[in-house]
């Protein structure tokens, strides 16, 4: 904590974070060096368009065959340094939009390291899609190995394509391709089952790590083991399906997004004219419980406009709209001729004439 202090005056300092908002300047300590040796999250915020998320974990839990697939190293990258591996996603794009606040922010997002830790590959591949949608892969690279899971995700998955700004057309078209995810059940007798058939010597080595009490993450990088193992390719249903590609990725997103854009802009039409008719049909209603009374509404105008009150102009107007649709029906040129009269003889109020133009009588 003193360490983190001499680097910021103003920060929120615990035994277990570091908070600092900056109005002027930045951040001056070094994240990489401070996830190395403190911390196993990091975020980062600004109001001109940089997202940066950060997560460590120990590299035995995730392995270098597997991050190779998915980091592309600009936009989805991953650091390694001794028993850690720091994965970090990089958003860049436009400032606009909503001012940024970072509250919560972390607290929403840092689920996704235990799921990583649990052998649960959807972040990895949502920071793969992220590279997809910034340009860092190339049309034709194939895509990779597509995690299960990616219909249904969790709430901190769901957070993460919320906070990287991940399209979620682009989200929808690579879940089609994602098997639902299973339903991971932990029975005692098929673990003890599994441990059994283990190497001695590994054994004796997590009996020895046990035992010096030093390292947390021994259960999960257990556990995580035993999953990867057992878990089983899944079988093909129907036709094989070839290999899809980032642009084709981008393509598929843009053809979803243009049919939803159609269909959204068919489901208004369709409100628009419902609300149309009903105004309509509301509107002959009105009329015609009004009908036959057009010399008494004439007479109300007239009375309303000689208190030169700017309500009861108003309520002029509305009634003067009532006759001229009522004149419609019949004969809009009597309308025509007694509202030019009626303006004549009120052509010395202005406010009265301008709402008279403003309303197109």
């Amino acid at each position: 904590m003193a360490a983190l202090r001499a680097c910021s005056t103003r920060a929120r300092i615990t035994p277990t974070s570091f908070v600092n908002e900056y109005h002027w300047g930045d951040f001056k300590g070094d994240p990489d060096a401070w996830m190395a040796k403190y911390f196993d999250a990091f975020l980062y915020l600004t109001n001109w368009g940089i997202r940066t998320f950060k997560l460590r974990l120990p590299s035995r839990l995730i392995s270098p065959e597997t991050t190779r697939l998915y980091c592309d190293g600009e936009v989805f990258a991953v650091r390694r340094s001794g028993a850690h591996c720091v994965l970090t996603y990089n958003l860049e794009e436009e400032p606009g939009g909503d001012w940024a606040e970072g509250d919560g922010q972390l607290a929403a997002l840092i689920a996704v390291r235990a799921e990583l830790t649990r052998g649960d590959l959807r972040a990895l591949y949502l920071g793969w899609l992220l590279g997809v949608q910034q340009g860092a892969c190339r049309p034709d690279v194939p895509e990779p190995p597509v995690p299960p899971g990616l219909g249904g995700l969790s709430a901190s998955l769901d957070s993460l394509i919320d906070f990287l700004h991940i399209d979620r057309d682009l989200a929808a078209v690579a879940a089609e391709r994602s098997a639902p995810l299973a339903e991971k059940t932990l029975e005692a007798v098929e673990i003890a089952a599994w441990l059994a058939a283990q190497p001695a010597g590994l054994k004796d080595e997590w009996l020895a790590r046990v035992v010096l009490g030093a390292d947390k993450g021994l259960p999960a990088e257990v556990l995580n083991r035993y999953l990867m193992e057992r878990a089983r390719p899944e079988t093909p249903v129907g036709e094989p399906t070839s290999p899809r590609t980032a642009g084709d990725l981008v393509h598929s997103a843009e053809e979803r997004s243009r049919t939803r854009a159609q269909i959204a802009a068919g489901k208004a039409a369709r409100a628009k004219t419902k609300r149309a008719s009903e105004a309509a049909a509301a509107r002959a209603q009105h009329l015609d419980s009004i009908a036959g009374r057009e010399p008494q509404l004439w007479l109300k105008v007239a009375d309303l406009v000689t208190t030169r009150l700017p309500k009861e102009y108003d309520e002029a107007v509305r009634l003067l709209f009532d006759l001229r649709d009522l004149a419609a029906r019949s004969d809009p040129a009597a309308f025509q001729s007694q509202l030019d009269r009626f303006r004549t003889a009120q052509a010395r109020k202005p406010s009265l004439i301008a709402r008279l133009k403003d309303a197109g009588l």
